[in-house]
């Protein structure tokens, strides 16, 4: 070694103080190593996840930059658009939602889109950026009949424009899951919402277990599973490590793990609730990302009322996909222009399609 190299040499350690060495060669651009598969832990505890969740905020969120470099591009973001299929008139008692039947809201009930109109939204949401398309219909449960159908002819058109296709549709059973795998779905959104303590206080038209069912038929028909929850809802903080903890027992871990903010919607239950603390938000965005590394990290519902600073909070801490378009489902969400910016000031640009 030439003594010139030395302080170079010297600099680069350094820099990588504290950090596995995958992880810094992952943030170099290098092929990860075998060694990535020992932090996919299928056994965490409320308590090592709260934690986790507690470390002291800066701590915490370089654990979670690490472990995203060590399992993903430092700068990429899928673009993802969702669009309500079948809007309003759900038999479902969700607190939250505004699709309910069983509140006044500003929504009423829509008859479903013919699949024109929904691939002449996804050619849209294409030329836009967006690499996924999710479909979402305000039922209880899929019935089998011409309204499946209509949705499997979807899925099929959006998947031969060259996007990704998901769909969330409510509860599914294993024979619809696999016709929907056989039309091409590559991932399906069912979220637990809360905790499985939590959750009585906020549905009680389904189960807790009724939910991981349809997760259960999703993974077994080969369907990548998208799952995560609701922050906001009057929940405490334990509620919070405990969903993540049901997402993270999962084997493997769910895929796509999409943290929403509750949107306050006026004739709801929860509307007058207090928006959550950015900083709150955040952890739940960090701890998701420590706990499943190599999940996509969905920053979802309420971005419209975060600050730019949180929403580059959350990407800095893991997030590494978000929903692209002035709505989802029948909530406002930033316009295409002000997402544009969001990305050019973290320095990111939009993931390039996977299929």
């Amino acid at each position: 070694m030439t003594q010139s190299s030395e302080p170079h040499r010297s600099a680069r350690n350094e820099a990588i103080s504290g950090l596995k060495r995958e992880a810094f060669d992952a943030a170099e651009g290098r092929e990860s190593t075998p060694s990535q598969d020992a932090a996919l832990r299928h056994d965490w505890t409320v308590a090592d996840v709260r934690a986790i969740h507690d470390l002291p905020f800066f701590e915490l969120l370089d654990r979670a930059r690490r472990t995203h470099l060590q399992f993903h591009g430092a700068s990429e973001v899928q673009l993802c658009t969702l669009l309500s299929v079948k809007t309003g008139g759900c038999p479902e008692d969700c607190a939250y939602c505004p699709q309910s039947s069983h509140y006044e809201t500003s929504v009423g009930k829509e008859k479903m889109l013919d699949e024109k109109q929904v691939l002449e939204a996804a050619e849209r949401a294409k030329a836009e950026g967006s690499t996924r398309f999710c479909m979402g219909a305000a039922w209880r449960e899929v019935k089998d009949g011409p309204a499946f159908d209509r949705v499997l002819s979807m899925v099929r058109g959006v998947k031969s424009l060259g996007l990704e296709a998901c769909c969330t549709l409510g509860m599914l059973s294993p024979d619809q899951a696999k016709r929907l795998k056989e039309a091409g779905l590559d991932a399906y959104n069912h979220n637990l919402d809360t905790s499985r303590d939590a959750y009585r206080s906020i549905i009680s038209t389904r189960t807790f277990d009724d939910r991981l069912a349809t997760l259960r038929a999703v993974r077994e028909a080969g369907i990548t599973v998208c799952s995560g929850g609701i922050v906001g809802m009057g929940e405490s903080i334990d509620d919070r490590c405990a969903m993540l903890v049901e997402l993270a027992r999962m084997t493997p871990h769910p895929e796509s793990v999409p943290i929403n903010a509750l949107v306050r919607v006026e004739g709801t239950p929860l509307a007058a609730l207090p928006p959550v603390d950015p900083v709150d938000f955040v952890r739940m965005i960090a701890t998701a990302r420590i706990l499943m590394p190599r999940a996509m990290v969905r920053l979802s519902a309420g971005r419209k009322e975060m600050s730019r600073e949180t929403q580059l909070l959350c990407m800095y801490a893991g997030a590494n996909s978000i929903f692209y378009g002035d709505r989802l489902l029948t909530t406002g969400n930033p316009d295409c222009d002000i997402d544009r910016d969001l990305l050019a000031a973290a320095g990111a640009k939009p993931m390039a399609p996977s299929v």
